[in-house]
This record gives C-alpha cells, sequence and structure tokens, in this order.
C-alpha cells in the first residue's frame, strides 16, 4: 500500500469508526459486532504506526496520548460555571417557578427536565469540529486543564460529527469554538466491575463512584483514567451555538455525536412532578447514579433574561430526591420485647427528614450493636434509610461531643414483666427469661394474626382485647363474638360484625402457614414449606425426633431441636388443642412440582400480575425458595416496578435479574 493510499484507508477508518462510536454510545445500536469495530481500530492502529506523520489528535487512537503531566495548568472559563439551586419538594418548586415568574413578568413558562446525574461537571471546548480544551469546574471561574485525561473517555467525541448550521459554519461542517457542558460519571457496572478487580487484587475497594470519578480525572497520567471505565453525559451546548430551547439543544448535541442524559420538555411544573415521580420508581434499574432531576426554563432568551442571583442563575433548579442518610441526635434508648422474649433497643431521635419521611426513631437491634457503635445519650450520629428498611443508625459523630453525653445502660430485667433478663448462649441478644411475659404473648397474638392473614386485627386492637383479658392466647381470636368487640373503644355493631366475619373466614389455613403460626423459634416461612411438605401433617410434625426433622433440607441441629422443644411444651400441647377446639381447620401440604428445585429468589418491587404473597407461594410450590436478602446463594432476583436496595445489591454480586415477564415465562 502506497502511502497516498493509506492516507485514504486511514481517513475512510477514522470515519467509519467514528460513526460506529456514535451508534454505540448516543444511538444505543451499532450493525457491526463489537469484535469487528475492534478489528477496524486495530487496522487504523497498524496503519498509523506505518506512517506516523499521518496521525492527527483527533483519530481513535489517540484517546490515550503523550506522557505523565508534572501538574495541572489552569484554564479560565469564558462563561463562568455557575452553581444550581436546590429544592426538596413540589411545594419548594413551585415556589422557584412563582419567583421566575415575577422576576419575568410571564404567566406562562415551560421547563426541560433532565436526570441529575451524580457525576463530576466539565466544560468541553472544539475549535474546527476537534477538541482541543477540557476543565474542571474549580471555583466557577478558572477550572484545572484535564483534556489528556478526557480525551481517554470514549463517549467524547475528539471530532464532533455532522452538525446542524453552526455560528461560522454552514450545515455539514463545524467552524470557530463551540463549548459543551456536561457531566463525567461511572457506570454501576463499571463501578462493580473495577471494585471486583480491586477486590481480586488484594487492593482496597473504592468507597463511592463519584469520588473515583473525580480522582480519576485528576491524575496526571493519562493511563489510569483509561483503565477506568469512566463515561460522559452532555447537557449543554454553552457557547457556538444557534437554537432557541434546551430541548434543541439537547436534540444537536446528540447530533453532534454525544451521549445526553433522559429528560424531556415539561410545559408546567405539574408535567416536571410526573417526570421526578417516574423516574424515581425506575431509579435504581438505571446504570448510573443520579440524586434528583434538573428542571430549566426551555426558552433560553428567557432564561438569560432572568438572570442570576449571587452564583445561581434564576431559570434553573435541582429538585433533589429525599436523602436517604441525614444526622440527628440520639434523645433517649428504649427497649422492647418481641415474640422470642428478645429485647431491642429503639433510639428515639430528633425529628429528621429522610428517605421521604418523617423520622423520630431508629432501631439499635441489640447491645453488641450499641457497644460497636459506642453510642451515648445526646450522641450526634448518622442515620440511614435505604429502601423499605427500617432507619438505623451507622456512625457516631463523637467529635461533637460537648461532655453531657450518657452512658446507655442495658437493662437487668424486663421492661414489661420486671423478670430477669438473660443472655442465651451462643446469642448476642438479651432476652426475658419469663416465657409467659404478656408482651411476648401479644406478640404471639399479632404473629399468629398474620399468619393467618386476618385483616382488621392490628396491634392496636389486639392489645385492646389483651388488655380487657378477653383473648389469652392466639387460639382465642377465633372464639370471639360481636359482643366480646362492640363494647371495646373503637366498635359498633358493624364494626365487630365485620371483624367476627372476616376470622370465621380464616379458620381454614395452610399447614405451612399454620406452622408458622405457631411461632416456633428459629422456624420462618421458607422452613415451615419444608416442614409441611416433608410431613404431610401437624400431627405427623409433633411427633418426629431430631434425626427425622434434620433430614429436611435447610433444618440443621438448632433447628430440629428448637422444633421438637415446642411440641413437648405443656404451652405447644395446649395451643395445638385449643386451635382444634375453635373449629381452625388445617390444610394438607399441596403437591410440589420440583421445577425450581434447588433454586432460590428474592422478590423486589411491585408485579401487576400477582402479589408477592402469591409469587412466593408459587416459587415454592414448584420446589423454589424465597429469601428475604439478596446473597451469593440467590439464583434470581425478581424485580418489579420500583424495585428498591435488593436489585442494587443484585447487580454488586452478579445475580441474574428477571423482569417480571421472564419471572412468569419461568413459572409457567
Amino acid at each position: 500500500m502506497t502511502k497516498a493510499d493509506a492516507k485514504v484507508r486511514i481517513t475512510k477508518l477514522r470515519d467509519a469508526i467514528n460513526e460506529y462510536r456514535y451508534q454505540y454510545h448516543v444511538l444505543d445500536s451499532l450493525e457491526i459486532s463489537e469484535a469487528a469495530l475492534d478489528a477496524l481500530k486495530h487496522e487504523l492502529k497498524k496503519l498509523e504506526d506505518e506512517y506516523p506523520d499521518l496521525i492527527t489528535s483527533d483519530s481513535p487512537t489517540q484517546r490515550v496520548a503523550g506522557t505523565a503531566l508534572e501538574k495541572f495548568s489552569k484554564i479560565t472559563h469564558k462563561s463562568p460555571m455557575l452553581s444550581i439551586e436546590d429544592v426538596f419538594s413540589f411545594d419548594e418548586l413551585r415556589e422557584w417557578e412563582n419567583r421566575i415568574k415575577k422576576v419575568g413578568g410571564h404567566d406562562e413558562i415551560d421547563y426541560y427536565a433532565m436526570v441529575k446525574v451524580d457525576g463530576l461537571a466539565m466544560s468541553l471546548v472544539y475549535e474546527d469540529g476537534v477538541l482541543v480544551s477540557a476543565a474542571t469546574r474549580g471555583d466557577g471561574a478558572v477550572g484545572e486543564d484535564v483534556t489528556h485525561n478526557i480525551r481517554t473517555i470514549e463517549t467524547v467525541p475528539l471530532r464532533l460529527r455532522i452538525p446542524p448550521p453552526y455560528e461560522g459554519g454552514g450545515k455539514g461542517e463545524v467552524k470557530g469554538r463551540i463549548e459543551v457542558r456536561g457531566e463525567v460519571y461511572m457506570p454501576k457496572s463499571g463501578f462493580e466491575k473495577l471494585n471486583q478487580s480491586q477486590k481480586e487484587k488484594g487492593l482496597e475497594e473504592f468507597a463511592n463512584p463519584r469520588n473515583v470519578s473525580a480522582g480519576s480525572i485528576r491524575q496526571l497520567d493519562p493511563s489510569i483514567a483509561a483503565s477506568r471505565p469512566l463515561a460522559f453525559f452532555a447537557w449543554r451546548l454553552q457557547e457556538g451555538v444557534n437554537i432557541e430551547t434546551q430541548e434543541e439543544g439537547i436534540d444537536a448535541l446528540q447530533k453532534l455525536g454525544f451521549v445526553t442524559p433522559p429528560g424531556e420538555q415539561c410545559k408546567t411544573v405539574g408535567d416536571v412532578r410526573a417526570f421526578f415521580e417516574s423516574l424515581g420508581k425506575r431509579r435504581e434499574k438505571l446504570d448510573f447514579w443520579i440524586d434528583g432531576v434538573v428542571v430549566r426554563v426551555n426558552d433560553n432568551r428567557t432564561f438569560g433574561r432572568l438572570g442570576v442571583v449571587g452564583k445561581t442563575p434564576r431559570g434553573i433548579a435541582a429538585w433533589k430526591f429525599p436523602p436517604e442518610e441525614s444526622t440527628t441526635k440520639v434523645l433517649s434508648v428504649d427497649w422492647f420485647v418481641g415474640r422470642t422474649g428478645a429485647l431491642t433497643p429503639v433510639a428515639t431521635v430528633e425529628a429528621t427528614f429522610i428517605a421521604g419521611t418523617t423520622v423520630t426513631h431508629a432501631t439499635l437491634h441489640n447491645a453488641d450493636e450499641i457497644e460497636r457503635l459506642g453510642l451515648k445519650i445526646g450522641d450526634t450520629v448518622i442515620l440511614t434509610k435505604a429502601g423499605d428498611i427500617i432507619p438505623k443508625i451507622t456512625k457516631v459523630l463523637d467529635q461533637l461531643r460537648t461532655g453531657k453525653e450518657k452512658s446507655i445502660v442495658l437493662p437487668t430485667h424486663c421492661p414489661m414483666c420486671g423478670a430477669d433478663v438473660i443472655r442465651r448462649s451462643g446469642e448476642v441478644a438479651l432476652v426475658c427469661s419469663n416465657s409467659q411475659c404478656f408482651a411476648q404473648e401479644r406478640e404471639h397474638l399479632l404473629h399468629a394474626a398474620r399468619a393467618f392473614a386476618i385483616d382488621g386485627l392490628g396491634d392496636k386492637v389486639i392489645e385492646k382485647l389483651f388488655n380487657a383479658h378477653i383473648i389469652r392466647i392466639p387460639p382465642d381470636l377465633f372464639a370471639l363474638t360481636i359482643d366480646d368487640l362492640k363494647d371495646l373503644e373503637g366498635f359498633g355493631d358493624i364494626s365487630a360484625n365485620k371483624l367476627v366475619d372476616e376470622i370465621a373466614r380464616r379458620k381454614t389455613i395452610d399447614l405451612d402457614q399454620f406452622i408458622v403460626a405457631l411461632g416456633i423459634r428459629h422456624v420462618g416461612e421458607e422452613t415451615a414449606f419444608a416442614l409441611s411438605l416433608a410431613f404431610g401433617s401437624i400431627d405427623a410434625l409433633a411427633k418426629a425426633s431430631i434425626s427425622e426433622l434434620t433430614d429436611v433440607p435447610d433444618v440443621g441441629e438448632t433447628v430440629a431441636q428448637s422444633i421438637a422443644d415446642f411440641f413437648q411444651t405443656d404451652y405447644g400441647k395446649e395451643i395445638i388443642e385449643a386451635y382444634r377446639s375453635v373449629g381452625v381447620s388445617i390444610a394438607k401440604a399441596k403437591a410440589v412440582k420440583r421445577v425450581l428445585d434447588g433454586k432460590t429468589f428474592v422478590l423486589t418491587g411491585t408485579m401487576e400480575s400477582l402479589g408477592r404473597d402469591e409469587a412466593k407461594e408459587k416459587i415454592r410450590l414448584l420446589g423454589g425458595a424465597v429469601s428475604g436478602s439478596v446473597s451469593k446463594k440467590t439464583t434470581y432476583v425478581v424485580a418489579g416496578e420500583a424495585a428498591g436496595s435488593k436489585l442494587v445489591d443484585a447487580q454488586k454480586l452478579s445475580i441474574p435479574v428477571l423482569s417480571e415477564e421472564e419471572f412468569l415465562r419461568m413459572i409457567a
């Protein structure tokens, strides 16, 4: 091949590779395989190695080029990179709208809303279509020159694609200076792979993607940034382009070759709200971290006329998602007795807004957790709430102590019945030694009501019935009459009739749920289901030996001993007989097609076609198991609408995730 032929081939290869890059990153649709694209890049590299004088700075082979810098130089932004006003509710968004309408003298304003990516703001400058500089925000006026690192990111075009008309250039060409602003970030999938690689190398894992993204961009050696899975979202054409709206700007950015964040034009703040709520439901499914929605006046002239307040443009706001972490102060710690007699410490804290709700209490799990945290009354703490998990204290900010904090005294006697508190061998929980403690009895009643799925029997109703000495043990629920209920506070003839009818409808129960209702220590839904299949009736289970019990999958010595002990106690025998005397009927164990044998499922989110309990039953009837948390033992995570933190856990552990449709096909 002559040099002239090589020059033509190199030009065509560059154009083709840039077009395929655009298809892959912007359109999410590649006409050829990634392997074929790699082959084109390899051919280009070989030709450039043979003819180095034909290499240009915008060649796809030059993403990692040059040697490490000794220090960063500075770049002054032609127009400052300003901050954005934060709002945290729809009311605050409406207040923002009222202010800009008043200042601008407008009755009607439309908006452009887009996701707010949790990344590092960046300014890219192109001259005649070629990337010449990239700078961090810095102090807003002056940033650091990180061009050598930005060039390594595949989603940053080194040469702009065929554009619409621009200042200084006609259609089909790019002339003059164009500035693009956007965000460098690290995809969730890339972050997990990076940490897995760190782990395999015995190195410390990175704490969060934003920090590692910022750290990667601020490396003097571009090969470090090139080794990190960074990406770029472009969200603003800042200069050099004739466009009238932000919406048109997003369209132009895509045509230039940039990936843009999800967004849409909104006629009203009501439309913004719908976008915000929709985004919140699918937030966990996105492959990048977001912390809210950026709302901008769509019309550029209106945006400009609104001006700037301090360092914040009036025409833009960031509607943040409710924080899942906050700080607060511990006011007191109380101990509550559960069904098994275990005492659980619960902290009362100064009210704080977290994950969309006002929180005044947080769990501390057990005495060992208090010791691990080093917690004292009066401490300032970090409170965390993820998904539907109960808020918990994760850290004590002991540097904020004043000396007036008080140590938490562990209870020596049950706060409900006054019996001695003990700690069972091998366990961390403090336990009430009185098996007849009325707090435990009340919890047994609630537990049974949930197992029988009796609507209308909440904790307040149970407490009233218990305190009035109408019920003592769970079978008493099925002996309730209208006369028992109608004189209780909150009940009348209609509500009493309704509850008695509901209880009567629940007198027939599946064997596995009946085992759950008994409240045997260490026996949850999965174990109860396995026991129901293995023994077929409650009488057979009651007579089972330890060796027979341990033959059941997932039943070890401790669980087997707990089951055997229960059926040998007077309480266990009394409960079984009492249920029979009030007419409770126990259905036989259902036959199982073991097509899901050995597979463990975790359910998260909401499915349209069936409820969570129904989905669990279908899995169990096919021989599968259901777990409440994701672990390495999980086979599949089934993700419905508004899936929570369990989806993130699955992605971290590379657990396969099934959509509702895929799950339904599997169990069909």
